[in-house]
């Protein structure tokens, strides 16, 4: 194998796995495909539990430089609160001063978070016993991905007064009141400093509103094999460059063997994204671009415009002759070129041209919108 080969390799899978994207679902499914292989559930929260802990010590290494901390880790009645559980007892064991409140009762804890909640040696508080607003940090493990309807009553008002102490938070897995298959808002939502969440992003890390509620995200990795990870993941991931697979540029190559991308462009007051369009082919590899232009346009266009050239068009008819030179072979159409019939024409006019690679966007996919 020559030379980097192999770490290329090994850096692209590395990336698939940081590109996955899971629900709540396909992350139930990773859990228990790793569980059938050995590993117990119990393992999985106390590597969960470990990832909060140092992630907490992290956050107060920069805030603080150090030191013992007062800290409330605020548990729910599920496996997000085992996780919670895990990490008030690593935190505790660091010497920081950690007040741990339940929402629910202890007895009705079962499986792992009720093995998690066994293991803690201090006292377990009731969230009207906690004033928030006394604490360094705040450790957010009420609820995790499993989370299907709104927040409200003890735990709502819990997670008001957390927001209201604005101190750092931490939250297990994702914040708590989120959707993670959706980022909605679920009633209330804890604001988070920080997430930690375990062997891949949930959709609500990344979707709006979710998005702004999470903070930093970390990624951590509790013993789910990337191999687990792809068997269960859907066709939702995180775009990036990695993944587009461009060719590498051959420097003896000549420019029109790297393709002729022609953009058309919307009138006078309607050019801007057709322009960004342009650059985004020309920064990609395209060989040559063109910015099709309508004659009002063609000034505005021209002031803006270097690299990219520019050629002159009048409606359908005036696209379909630019489109007639065999040496475009992609096309970009629909950026602010407008809604409504003419548009459709341009598009079934490029359709029908052979060989040619068509990206529709914006206008011209909304100019069919209500079209049997």
């Amino acid at each position: 194998m020559p030379d980097g080969v192999g770490g290329k390799q090994e850096e692209k899978m590395r990336f698939r796995e940081t590109s996955v994207v899971l629900t709540a679902t396909q992350m139930r499914a990773a859990d228990a495909a790793t569980i059938a292989t050995g590993i117990s559930g119990f393992t999985l929260m106390t590597r969960a539990g470990r990832a909060v802990a140092d992630t907490v010590v992290d956050v107060l290494d920069c805030l603080r430089g150090g030191g013992p901390a007062d800290i409330l880790v605020a548990c729910g009645p599920g496996n997000n609160g085992g996780d919670g559980f895990v990490a008030a007892g690593l935190l505790a064991g660091k010497g920081h001063r950690v007040a741990v409140c339940l929402v629910g009762s202890r007895e009705r804890l079962t499986g792992d978070a009720a093995m998690a909640a066994n293991q803690w040696q201090g006292k377990i508080f009731s969230p009207g016993e906690i004033s928030p607003e006394r604490f360094a940090l705040i450790v957010d493990a009420l609820f995790g991905t499993g989370l299907t309807r709104d927040v409200a009553g003890e735990a709502g008002d819990l997670i008001a007064r957390i927001n209201a102490a604005c101190k750092p938070v931490v939250a297990v897995d994702i914040p708590s009141g989120l959707d993670s298959d959706s980022g909605v808002v679920r009633g209330i939502v804890v604001r988070a400093n920080r997430t930690v969440t375990f062997a891949a992003r949930k959709l609500g890390h990344l979707l709006y509103p979710g998005r702004s509620f999470c903070g930093e995200v970390t990624i951590a990795d509790i013993g789910i094999a990337p191999e687990t990870l792809f068997s269960v993941a859907g066709a939702t991931f995180i775009n990036g460059p990695d993944l587009w697979g461009l060719p590498p540029l051959d420097p003896t190559a000549h420019k029109y063997q790297r393709g002729h991308t022609l953009v058309a462009s919307g009138g006078a007051l309607r050019t801007g994204a057709a322009r960004l369009a342009a650059r985004g082919a020309l920064r990609v590899g395209s060989g040559l671009v063109t910015l099709a232009s309508p004659p009002e346009a063609l000034g505005v266009n021209a002031a803006h415009l270097t690299a990219i050239m520019l050629r002159g068009y009048d409606g359908p008819d005036g696209l379909a002759t630019i489109l007639a030179d065999s040496r475009f072979n992609a096309l970009v159409l629909g950026p602010a070129l407008g809604v409504g019939s003419e548009t459709r024409v341009m598009v079934e006019a490029a359709l029908a041209r052979q060989g040619l690679a068509i990206v529709l966007d914006a206008d011209a996919l909304t100019s069919f919108e209500g079209l049997s």
